[in-house]
């Protein structure tokens, strides 16, 4: 008889419970099936084809959600700080993304794409991205002086700008489903409705092929067991890392941007992309034009504060998502700190005329009657206790070293998820000791 406080029966227990899972134990987990989490699996699948990888997705579809909310654009590393991770993933993904649409003739346009300055001010700015752009390698940059400006944006106005030719539009969604496709073709399987909200450790000592792993905890389902997780959450990346022990810093704090959409009669006025120069007075870029592939032009983002991480609507409210921000000592700081800035947000959020204004700036003969209001998006933005926004990559090993999470993928995300992909498989391989049987495709 097994008493249910002694030792032997909590081991008993344990044993048991490692039995029934390791059933369904499977090599490699990645918690999130928007594009960077798929790019990972997919990657992961080519360089490791002996291991078995499933990706778990908590909505009924992949890029659910900032994957598949997002303006479309194939960045080409302009903005950038030389030697940053950001830049070198950013000009190497944009190399890797064209040749992987020609391949899997996934429709794009290299619609090119202006930053334009308005005054001498933003002009002194723009050469320094400018310089950037140079050291960075991007393909075709060039100098714009005022009066060309609309020889490439015959609507278009400013006191210089800079020209990469490069720049191009595609759907990231489409992009998002064909890596599903990649990975379910050799081998792996993405488990839709698999909402995950816990790990625990599993040790199995008496085996030779499995000694440790993680039991990924999802809603309504079996825990699944794996000898590693790699998470790549988005909005709700800082806790899964919370959940595993790592550190709740940085935190996620969901920003909703708005768009505008220009009305069909109108859209000659934006030939492509139209970008402003960034104000290190403000954390957002601010507005900008953007064609997409179905004709269409949107015109933005704002960026407010979100009610709810999935807050893609001004009535869509989380009020446990409101508190964590509202709690969190570096949304307060921030709040703060741009008080002002985030008052205008919300006002031309409301008031449509005062954010064509802001448009007008770039495109004078755009008029109010000329808009609607369009989709929007959530970015997951990771802020330090301090109030800092983390504008580079983040990531993080739990305490047992079975769990990477990728914490902070910022924007361009998108169009680096080939050369991040690279990246973290590289890392993950290094500190697990698994050795690539095959070069990474799409890899140099």
């Amino acid at each position: 008889l097994l008493l249910s406080n002694s030792p032997i029966f909590e081991l008993a227990a344990k044993m048991a419970k490692v039995v029934s899972l390791s059933g369904q134990l499977r090599d490699i987990g990645v918690v999130g099936g928007g594009i960077v989490g798929l790019a990972i699996a997919r990657q992961l699948a080519i360089a490791l084809p002996h291991l078995t990888i499933s990706v778990l997705e908590k909505e009924p579809r992949v890029a659910a959600h900032q994957s598949g909310h997002n303006s479309g654009v194939i960045h080409a590393g302009v903005y950038y700080q030389p030697g940053s991770l950001k830049a070198k993933l950013c000009v190497q993904g944009s190399r890797l993304a064209y040749r992987y649409f020609k391949e899997k003739n996934i429709p794009f346009q290299q619609c090119g794409k202006l930053i334009v300055a308005l005054n001498a001010e933003e002009e002194r700015r723009l050469k320094t991205i400018f310089q950037r752009g140079l050291e960075n390698q991007v393909s075709g940059l060039a100098w714009v002086d005022g009066p060309h400006i609309k020889d490439i944006e015959p609507h278009c106005s400013g006191v210089a700008a800079v020209h990469s030719p490069h720049t191009g539009i595609v759907d990231w969604s489409r992009v998002t489903e064909s890596f599903a496709r990649d990975l379910e073709s050799m081998g792996g399987e993405v488990l839709l409705e698999h909402e995950v909200y816990n790990f625990t450790g599993v040790d199995n000592p008496a085996s030779k092929d499995f000694r440790h792993g993680v039991a990924v905890h999802c809603l309504n389902r079996i825990p699944r067991v794996f000898r590693h997780v790699i998470t790549c959450g988005g909005v709700q990346s800082d806790r899964l890392a919370a959940s595993s022990g790592c550190s709740a810093d940085p935190a996620v704090v969901p920003f909703r941007g708005e768009y505008l959409l220009l009305h069909p009669d109108v859209r000659h006025l934006v030939r492509g992309n139209i970008y402003p120069v960034p104000d290190p007075a403000f954390p957002f870029l601010g507005v900008h034009f953007t064609p997409r592939l179905d004709g269409s032009v949107l015109l933005g983002p704002n960026a407010v504060f979100a009610f709810s991480r999935n807050g893609y609507t001004l009535s869509t409210i989380s009020w446990s998502d409101m508190r964590d921000a509202v709690m969190f000592p570096g949304f307060r700081a921030l709040a703060k700190k741009y008080a002002k800035f985030g008052a205008g947000e919300m006002w031309r959020s409301l008031f449509l005329p005062a954010q064509v204004a802001q448009l007008r700036k770039y495109v004078p003969a755009l008029r109010t009657r000329d808009v609607s209001r369009g989709p929007s998006g959530v970015r997951a933005q990771a802020m330090t206790r301090e109030g800092h926004l983390v504008d580079d990559f983040v990531f993080d090993w739990d305490p047992s070293g079975s769990l990477l999470h990728v914490r902070n993928a910022p924007s361009p995300a998108a169009t680096s998820s080939l050369a991040i992909a690279r990246h973290v498989v590289q890392r993950f391989a290094e500190r697990t000791g698994l050795v690539p049987q095959h070069t990474p495709q799409f890899a140099s």
